[in-house]
């Protein structure tokens, strides 16, 4: 998550430019995550607070949105670990890396995520109306109320990202050992004809999780006992790690990139006719079983189709990236309580359905925004963001920011 910067890539399949289309790939999947934790206050789905609207109504989109949304994000947080560690002496970068990714980790703890756990269990009955008092309670590990605290709540993937990046620098050694098998699996993977291999293979230990896994570890993001989760997403983060250099990987993604959006637009339309009927397919063991194999070759497959469409078409600088690339990290640490609060103030004055999505949005958008600003021109609260204490210039040489 950090602002690590990537060297240029240069190989013929990314040309010797600025990896623009990474830091754009980063902008839009935080900007997805924000517009879909707005879409849980709307949703049946177990969350902090919610709309007296909430219904399924909503959940077949966000249920098209869910395979591909945190995978994308841990597979660019991959690549840019294996530039930020290439480029950097490992005395130098791990304490870095730490000071980037656990201070913002115990302050959001201590403070960002603490309304969250406030409105959640007012809205339960568990704590008064003094937030004060609730907060002493928060901070106290007794475990009184039916939410653990303090709690990490959506800074979970930060957590995780820092315990894979410290799993990736204890197998250093290995994992650059293995180059040349990867680059050789990359470009066996490319060959196939109409893609077939470069879909279809890598999906196969995921779909070894969700069988072997997934039905015994059952998400949590509490790290400890999420096995599933984590054999999945550090499997992306190391799949980001292999492929960051690999010229084979970045080849055949654009050799192929015709048939992932064919496919991946294929198995939308399956699972978006499965989800508008999930009771009779619930039902069914053997159409249960299809729907793991067709959501996790689409998760897939939307990651190539994306990855090789910004390749293509966002490779490009703008001032609206440059002002994004270093303020979606303190976005991502602030939208969650910005929507929890104005959900739970909103949701009881019983307004629309749409006025009262539009307030949360507009809230929730502005709020970070003037935030964000505020945080980023007073030095001593930089770093609590994950921002570096001071603004770090933009230079001409090639590099990209992207999330890690």
């Amino acid at each position: 998550m950090s602002a690590d910067t990537l060297p240029t890539i240069t190989h013929q399949a990314c040309g010797s430019e600025r990896r623009y289309d990474l830091d754009w790939l980063r902008v839009i999947a935080f900007g997805f995550l924000i517009f879909y934790h707005i879409g849980m206050f709307y949703v049946t789905w177990d969350w902090h607070v919610k709309s007296p609207h909430a219904g399924p109504w909503l959940e077949p989109v966000m249920a098209l949105i869910n395979p591909w949304r945190l995978p994308l994000l841990f597979l660019i947080s991959g690549i840019a670990l294996r530039f930020a560690l290439d480029k950097s002496r490992l005395r130098q970068f791990v304490p870095r890396r730490l000071l980037r990714l656990f201070v913002p980790i115990v302050f959001g703890m201590l403070v960002v995520c603490a309304p969250q756990a406030y409105f959640e269990l007012y809205s339960k009955g568990e704590t008064g109306s003094d937030f004060w008092a609730f907060y002493g309670q928060y901070l106290d590990f007794d475990m009184e109320f039916s939410i653990l605290t303090p709690t990490w709540n959506h800074l979970w993937y930060v957590v995780y990202i820092l315990a894979y990046t410290l799993v990736v620098v204890a197998l250093l050694p290995l994992l650059k050992a293995l180059d040349g098998v990867a680059e050789a699996l990359f470009g066996w993977l490319g060959c196939g004809v109409l893609g077939w291999r470069l879909l279809l293979v890598p999906t196969l230990p995921f779909l070894g999780y969700e069988w072997l896994l997934a039905p015994h570890f059952p998400s949590t993001h509490a790290f400890y006992n999420d096995w599933a989760n984590h054999a999945e997403l550090l499997s992306i983060v190391l799949i980001g790690w292999f492929a960051a250099k690999s010229p084979a990987f970045w080849s055949a993604v654009q050799r192929h990139l015709g048939a992932a959006i064919v496919v991946t637009l294929g198995l939308l339309l399956v699972l978006a006719v499965a989800r508008l009927n999930w009771g009779a397919v619930r039902a069914d063991e053997g159409l249960t079983t299809l729907m793991t194999v067709v959501r996790t070759v689409f998760m897939w497959a939307a990651i190539v189709a994306m990855l090789g469409l910004a390749q293509r078409y966002l490779n490009r600088s703008s001032g609206v990236l440059r002002f994004l690339t270093e303020a979606v990290f303190p976005y991502y640490i602030l939208h969650q309580t910005l929507i929890v609060a104005v959900g739970f103030w909103v949701g009881g004055l019983l307004l629309p359905v749409g006025l009262e999505a539009g307030i949360i949005t507009v809230a929730t958008v502005v709020g970070c925004v003037v935030l964000t600003e505020a945080i980023k021109r007073v030095p001593v609260l930089r770093p609590l963001f994950g921002l570096a204490w001071r603004a770090e210039a933009i230079r001409p040489a090639p590099q990209v920011v992207v999330a890690s």
